[in-house]
């Protein structure tokens, strides 16, 4: 919904006082890429569509979005915040996101966070209260910008407004290199200018752009890495049984059969540097990880790799084949910041044999646990989250849930 009575700039936040010995966290969050039957038409306030980018004459595909408080963190009651395709589905990470080149995405977000709640996160007492959707890597006018430097392109409590996203295609005429590519959106309101309250609650996830011809894989998994969450406190786990026994999020685990085209998205939110590296695994350094044609001299020029570097507000995205000449097995997935990893950023990837069968595992791997199925009394972070959403961790935090693509 356009708000006319929002005020054209807004005084700058109090920056929050500095806070000592945050902890660290991987959140390897994924959700089921389900686009394509998430268009059920509901009543949006006010009628408002957003200005569409250059080379999007009209939305090829409709979205509704939610936005709601999930139940607090149990031990610490931190707020938690989520987007859903739908209210009772909202988790964080929000639900993957998956568009093709040259197609034109309208996405309706509808805040039903209390305003209370809002206002309990905000940083200043003159900053609006909203939330906001704010996107990396495609393209769309200064209304779908999700900021408060854009009056309208934010939501009020209780209000919906559209906001539309434009994956563009490469044009070689031009040397536009296009959108495709591996990247992620969130809030860009809750809490200040920046955000940041919304990104610490929960309010992002993942958005992968395909181009034509792009090989599709079997499983998608999205792994946040960040600071200032408290997915899990659990500490000290020392087994890895991948079965729902230990009270935290979500039913599953990064799993995948033998020979399964597995891909990763992959971004960096907080404040630290970290790397991502899997084991017994390695990837092409190129867009999609993978190299494609017989083109000697230009497959020679590409690196191959198995750790790569990743920033605050980095994503990047590969695929790998699962278990290539090195079969089945745990193969364990961590930040190579050692004293990150120390703190429990590892979890594993279990590949599975020919016939779908876990191979034998001594159970202790990187720290790591398992919860219960969702919506089945899971504690804050995924309650009511998607099926098939996991989030595990130890010593300090691994959210996780798998995505069929």
């Amino acid at each position: 919904m356009e708000r006319d009575d929002l005020p054209d700039s807004q005084p700058e936040p109090k920056k929050p006082p500095r806070t000592a010995g945050l902890r660290t966290l991987l959140a390897v969050a994924v959700a089921t890429i389900t686009l394509g039957s998430a268009g059920t038409a509901l009543a949006v306030q006010s009628g408002y569509f957003a200005e569409k980018p250059d080379g999007c004459v009209a939305p090829d595909r409709t979205v509704q979005l939610y936005a709601v408080e999930l139940p607090r963190d149990p031990s610490t009651n931190q707020i938690r915040l989520g987007y859903g395709l739908t209210p009772e589905t909202a988790s964080y990470p929000g639900p993957t996101m998956e568009m093709m080149e040259g197609e034109c995405l309208a996405l309706t977000l509808h805040n039903q966070v209390p305003e209370a709640t809002l206002a309990a996160l905000r940083t200043d007492p003159n900053h609006p209260l909203g939330v906001s959707l704010h996107v990396h890597g495609v393209k769309y006018t200064q209304k779908s910008d999700g900021t408060v430097h854009n009056p309208g392109s934010y939501v009020a409590p209780g209000q919906s407004r559209t906001y539309t996203w434009f994956a563009k295609p490469r044009n070689s005429k031009t040397g536009s290199p296009g959108t495709a590519g591996y990247w992620w959106y969130h809030d860009h309101v809750v809490g200040g200018t920046h955000g940041t309250q919304g990104l610490n609650a929960g309010l992002f996830g993942g958005l992968v752009v395909r181009r034509q011809g792009d090989p599709r894989p079997d499983r998608t998994y999205v792994s946040f890495f960040g600071d200032r969450q408290s997915i899990n406190l659990r500490r000290g786990a020392e087994v890895d049984t991948c079965d729902p026994v230990n009270p935290v999020p979500g039913p599953t685990c990064l799993v995948a059969k033998v020979g399964e085209k597995v891909e990763f998205i992959v971004v960096g939110i907080g404040n630290d540097m970290h790397t991502f590296h899997l084991h017994g695994h390695a990837w092409a350094d190129t867009r999609t990880g993978l190299v494609v044609g017989d083109n000697k001299a230009l497959v020679d020029s590409i690196p191959v790799i198995d750790n790569k570097t990743l920033g605050p507000g980095d994503s990047f995205g590969f695929t790998v084949v699962a278990g290539d000449a090195v079969g089945p097995g745990h193969w364990m997935l961590h930040c190579h910041m050692q004293f990150h990893s120390d703190l429990g950023m590892a979890t594993s990837l279990h590949i599975l044999d020919e016939n779908g069968q876990m191979p034998p595992h001594n159970g202790h791997g990187p720290a790591h646990v398992h919860g219960p199925a969702a919506g089945s009394g899971a504690p804050a972070g995924a309650a009511n989250a998607p099926a098939g959403n996991t989030v595990a961790g130890a010593a300090d935090h691994t959210a996780h849930q798998p995505a069929g693509s």
